[in-house]
C-alpha cells in the first residue's frame, strides 16, 4: 500500500470535503478523487459514502484512519531516524582487527570517537576472520592483512611493518641491534598458534627464507599474553613493534631488527563496497587511515 494513498485519505478523512482536501494537498480535486478510487480498488471496499455533497466515512474508512495513522507515524519515524543516522546522533558502528592491534593500538581511538559521538554505540571486536566478517556484513569496518583485489570490498592500503625479535631487557640478546633471521630457529619463543594470520607469515618466511620451522615453549592466543610471557622470561616473541607504543612496555621489552628477510605485514581497510557509509563511520574510517598510516 503506496503511503501517498494514505497521506490523500487522511487529508479527505479530516476535511470530509474532496475540494478542500485537494487544495490542501495542492493537487486538482480530479486527482484526489482518481487516487481515493484506486485506493479503494486495492482494498476492495469503499472508503467513504458520497451523500450528495456530503462526504461520510465508511466503517472500512475508519478501521484506515485508525491504521493509516499509524503507517504514517511508523513513516515519519524511520525518515527522523535515518536523518539521525546521518548526523551521527545515533547508531552502530561495528569494527573487527587483529588481536595484538585491539589489545594495544586502538583503545585510545575508540575512547576519542566516544567523545566525538558520544550517542554511536561502537561495537569492537578482534578476529582472524577478518575478511569474512566484512563480506558476511556482521561488521562494517575490517582492518586485515592486505589481500588480493576483490570488487566486493572498498580496500584502503594502510602501512607496512616489519616484525622485530622482542626480548626481555634482561635477556642475554638485549644489547643486540640486529638478528638474523636463521637465529631465530634456536631461540625458545613464545608465540601464537599455528592458524593465526601472524604466526603463518612469520612462518611462511622462515621456511621459505631460512629452510627452518620455528620451535615454541608457549603459546597464546592473545598480544597482552605474549608480552607478559616476554616480560616474565619464559621466552621472546616475533612481532611487529609496535605492540611497545605503550611506553611501559618499551621499559622491560626491547624490539631487536631482523636485518635480512624480516616478516612484514601489509594492512588495510576494508568494508562492503554496496553498504550505507554513515557520517560516524565515515568518520571513524578516516580516524584509522591517519593512525595507521603515519
Amino acid at each position: 500500500m503506496d503511503t501517498r494513498h494514505i497521506h490523500y485519505f487522511m487529508a479527505v478523512y479530516e476535511h470530509l470535503h474532496f475540494t478542500k482536501a485537494a487544495e490542501a494537498l495542492g493537487i486538482s480535486q480530479p486527482t484526489l478523487s482518481q487516487q481515493i478510487r484506486v485506493l479503494e480498488a486495492e482494498l476492495g471496499m469503499p472508503l467513504f459514502d458520497r451523500i450528495g455533497k456530503q462526504v461520510v466515512a465508511t466503517e472500512a474508512g475508519k478501521l484506515l484512519r485508525l491504521h493509516g495513522g499509524r503507517m504514517l507515524h511508523a513513516e515519519q519515524d524511520a525518515k527522523v531516524a535515518i536523518r539521525e543516522l546521518m548526523s551521527s546522533a545515533r547508531g552502530t558502528v561495528r569494527i573487527c582487527v587483529l588481536p595484538s592491534d585491539l589489545d594495544f593500538q586502538l583503545v585510545p581511538l575508540f575512547i576519542h570517537f566516544h567523545s566525538e559521538y558520544p550517542d554511536i554505540q561502537l561495537q569492537a571486536f578482534s578476529t582472524i576472520h577478518i575478511l569474512e566478517e566484512v563480506l558476511n556484513n556482521r561488521v562494517d569496518i575490517g582492518i586485515a592483512l592486505r589481500s588480493p583485489r576483490d570488487k566486493r570490498l572498498v580496500q584502503i592500503p594502510l602501512r607496512s611493518e616489519p616484525y622485530h625479535l622482542l626480548v626481555h631487557s634482561g635477556s642475554e640478546l638485549a644489547d643486540r641491534t640486529s638478528i638474523l633471521l636463521h637465529e631465530l630457529e634456536h631461540i625458545p619463543l613464545v608465540l601464537y598458534p599455528q592458524g593465526f594470520l601472524g604466526r603463518d607469515l612469520v612462518e611462511k618466511v622462515c621456511r621459505e627464507q631460512g629452510g627452518f620451522q620455528l620451535s615454541t615453549v608457549m603459546e597464546t592466543s592473545t598480544a597482552i599474553s605474549l608480552l607478559q610471557l616476554v616480560r616474565a622470561g619464559v621466552g621472546a616473541t616475533i612481532q611487529p613493534e609496535s605492540l611497545l607504543k605503550q611506553e611501559s612496555m618499551r621499559n622491560d621489552i626491547i624490539a631487536i631488527p631482523i636485518s635480512d628477510h624480516p616478516p612484514m605485514r601489509h594492512l588495510e581497510l576494508i568494508y562492503g563496497s554496496d553498504r550505507y557509509i554513515s557520517s560516524a563511520h565515515n568518520q571513524l574510517t578516516k580516524w584509522l587511515i591517519d593512525f595507521f598510516s603515519y
